[in-house]
């Protein structure tokens, strides 16, 4: 399997996501296709990097000048084609495998495939704890097939496509597919191309909780205290041992698998529910935040 990890500006995320790869998936094939990174740590890393792997920078490539994370899920579409890689991983930088993939979970994945002509997309990452009672309500385990799918759920995006994904690159281009510049567009384009995106059963990859925004970005008032409130810093997974994977794959299918369930930070976990965002639970510092986003484009500072 060909990963694909999308970094910008996170130097310390992306060299912990390709450590759980290079753990978790011994002799990978990786690429890294990063959104012109100007932090110098970031620089240093992706140099050393692409001594051992592909890494892919907008000055650098020939393929669609898109920018941004979805611009550059069509590159790394093209590339992936290119390199003829028959199933693909996309990942992000402030993302890490939790668990060994093994042979088994490989041929699964084939067989979804295989077995499915409107499978476009398989999501690899467990749910998230704050979407528990959505998620126990919608999630349905399928099973002749050994997946969740996500049913009756009215939401913009998740039901047939994520931005974290394992796809076919050829069935992807057979079927005329190119990513488009929003999460919710991918899902009603994935809507009208496949079928219901399986979750797997047993995921062997997350985001990690309490990301702050990326490194050089311009952080309103409203962020930094909202970063302050939550804590946000560094909280990196510890891969999962044999028998915890092996609990997880033995629990009841009526339970779906949340993170907060199953994986631990590796020095201490943040309070539960995670959260993914600073601002995710405070909608009065989203407004402010707005508010002043909206003043400095009107003022031009």
């Amino acid at each position: 399997m060909l990963f694909c990890i999308f970094s910008f500006n996170r130097g310390r995320y992306l060299q912990n996501c390709v450590n759980s790869i290079e753990r978790c998936a011994p002799g990978a094939d990786i690429a890294i296709f990063d959104d012109n990174s100007d932090d110098a740590d970031t620089a240093t890393l992706l140099a050393d990097l692409a001594k051992r792997y592909t890494v892919v920078q907008p000055e650098q490539d020939s393929y669609r000048r898109l920018g941004g994370l979805y611009g550059n899920m069509q590159k790394a579409l093209v590339f992936a084609q290119e390199r003829g890689a028959d199933m693909v991983c996309y990942l992000q930088d402030d993302t890490q495998m939790v668990r060994p993939l093994s042979e088994q979970d490989e041929q699964q994945l084939a067989a979804l495939f295989s077995e499915n002509e409107n499978t476009g997309f398989v999501h690899p990452c467990f749910l998230r704890g704050r979407n528990r009672v959505r998620d126990e309500r919608y999630m349905r385990y399928e099973e002749s097939v050994g997946v969740y799918y996500r049913q009756g759920a009215r939401q913009s995006a998740g039901t047939h496509f994520s931005a974290l994904l394992i796809m076919q690159p050829a069935r992807l281009l057979a079927r005329g597919w190119s990513f488009l510049e929003s999460e919710p567009r991918n899902d009603e384009q994935a809507a009208r191309l496949f079928g219901p995106m399986p979750y797997l059963h047993v995921p062997f990859a997350m985001w990690l909780p309490e990301v702050p925004t990326y490194r050089g970005k311009r952080k309103t008032w409203a962020l930094k205290i909202a970063e302050r409130q939550r804590n946000s810093g560094y909280f990196p997974f510890r891969i999962l041992d044999a028998a915890e994977t092996a609990a997880l794959e033995a629990r009841p299918h009526e339970r779906p698998p949340f993170a907060e369930d199953a994986l631990q930070c590796v020095e201490s976990d943040p309070p539960k529910p995670w959260a993914y965002h600073p601002m995710q639970d405070s909608r009065w510092l989203q407004k402010l935040s707005s508010v002043e986003n909206a003043l400095r484009r009107w003022l031009r500072f």
